[in-house]
């Protein structure tokens, strides 16, 4: 490893077989303040990526070995903790057939030889701080839907009970506060709802699954937000089966307060089978989404299929692939489970936020 690796601006890993330009390009990058990794062909790319988790990539196309897609194919397909991580194509050529091939396969940029360094310096700064942005954004958007769940409960619990859980009724997606020993502290409506035996839960003190196997991972679910201790941003998600053609339910458990006398967890159950209400320009609003991804974004908190969206929307599965793999990067989200559920949970802080103003 390189003694610059934890250079402050972050660190690119320079995949590039010509010594004389990848000479050059690393020592502008270092000379700029960020650390450098260096690899001369796709292997050696590989290999780095295996030990190392840099904050942007830059690959030459024509590379010995494994070309520059086949490296990218492989890093989306065996690290997808990288799949916000922008990679960047070099290559002599400017053939257009070059980029859409680049940008298919989920390219996030391009550069084409003789490189203009300072066109090269420019674009790893702007797209380093894009990902800033995108996980700032993320992460603030959680952190206001817990202090949104802790105050409802602290209201709900010293004054208006009634009126504050007539709103919660009005949420789509069931929702469930737990205490640090993992009783049900609170359920809407929706939640009573869902969780019934044809749904494969049961709902009494505890929130539990009545098939075994489904039990034991709502329960490392559950625990694990619980016991999260000061890790306040401890979230699981989990897919639950039904029996029968039945779309699955969708389950986000997110932890809410190390505090003892405050509620531990907040628990999002969904039936995708129940379409949701969320304006498309809303969800689109809340998180940056074009209006493609907005639409892609809802079928999936419906539980469709990627094939599915293709031809519900007459686009090819490599275009989902594509979009789906933005809205992973605006979402701060890397599974597709977990994408769903913060859909779903920002989609419910849209909805009191709408039912508290008409209160008011």
């Amino acid at each position: 490893m390189p003694d610059d690796r934890d250079a402050q601006l972050g660190l690119i890993l320079c995949a590039e077989d010509q010594d004389s330009l990848r000479t050059d390009i690393c020592d502008e990058l270092r000379e700029a303040g960020y650390g450098v990794l260096e690899a001369t062909d796709g292997d050696e790319t590989l290999r780095q990526i295996q030990t190392s988790v840099p904050d942007l990539i830059l690959c030459d196309i024509n590379m010995p070995g494994r070309n520059g897609y086949e490296v990218l194919a492989e890093i989306r397909r065996l690290r997808p903790d990288l799949a916000d991580t922008p990679f960047v194509f070099l290559s002599a050529l400017s053939d257009p057939r070059e980029v859409v091939e680049g940008k298919r396969l989920g390219a996030d940029d391009y550069l084409v030889k003789p490189i203009d360094f300072d066109l090269l310096l420019a674009t790893i700064d702007a797209r380093l701080r894009q990902v800033r942005r995108m996980r700032d954004k993320a992460s603030q958007e959680i952190d206001e839907l817990r202090q949104a769940m802790a105050r409802l409960h602290q209201e709900a619990s010293h004054r208006a009970l009634e009126g504050v859980t007539r709103a919660l009724d009005l949420v789509a997606p069931g929702m469930l506060l737990l205490t640090h020993r993992g009783e049900v502290l609170f359920a809407n409506r929706a939640a009573r709802a869902l969780a019934d035996a044809s749904n494969g839960l049961r709902l009494g003190e505890t929130l539990s699954a009545t098939r075994p196997g489904q039990a034991q991972r709502l329960r490392h679910v559950l625990n694990a937000v619980i016991d999260a201790d000061n890790r306040s941003d401890e979230v699981e998600c989990l897919r639950l089966p039904r029996q029968g053609e039945r779309r699955d339910l969708l389950i986000m458990a997110c932890s809410l307060n190390p505090s003892p006398q405050e509620p531990a967890a907040v628990v999002l159950i969904s039936d995708p089978e129940q379409r949701s209400h969320v304006p498309q320009q809303v969800l689109a609003r809340l998180f940056g989404l074009t209006p493609t991804e907005a639409r892609i974004a809802l079928a999936l908190a419906e539980g469709r299929r990627t094939e599915e969206i293709a031809s519900q929307m007459s686009i090819s599965p490599t275009t989902v692939a594509f979009h789906l793999r933005n809205l992973f990067q605006k979402t701060d989200t890397r599974r597709q489970a977990e994408l769903i559920a913060v859909i779903l949970a920002g989609a419910m802080a849209v909805a009191l936020e709408e039912k508290a103003g008409h209160q008011e």
